[in-house]
């Protein structure tokens, strides 16, 4: 089985490759869950995710596409207003918006 080629490393300036992920063993520490924390202590854990379910069945449509006329299933349930860990702002509701990914990434800055 072919295996897959090596990366550089994103570290600015960096010269080394990796095997798997983003940075090098050098650099892992810059890793942005390493720093951040993963998805679940960020509260994105089984809670979340049942809420998440519910909340794209109940509005399946992007929002954002929505306003442009198109008709996008939404995948992504996005916080309007960034959360940055304050609990009460993280399960506001009205504080949801179903997104596609394009439209979340769009917005968050993500995928670029």
């Amino acid at each position: 089985m072919p295996r897959t080629p090596k990366r550089p490393c994103r570290y600015p300036g960096c010269p080394n490759l990796c095997e798997s992920g983003v940075y090098c063993d050098e650099h892992a520490q810059y890793s942005s869950d390493r720093l951040r924390g993963g998805a679940y202590v960020r509260g994105y854990g089984a809670g979340w995710r049942k809420a998440r379910a519910r909340f794209l069945q109940q509005h399946p449509l992007c929002a954002e596409c929505q306003r442009t006329g198109k008709l996008t299933p939404a995948s992504v349930v996005d916080h309007i207003v960034p959360h940055r860990g304050d609990q009460q702002l993280f399960w506001d509701e009205k504080n949801w918006q179903p997104l596609c990914k394009d439209c979340h990434d769009r917005k968050t800055g993500n995928g670029m």
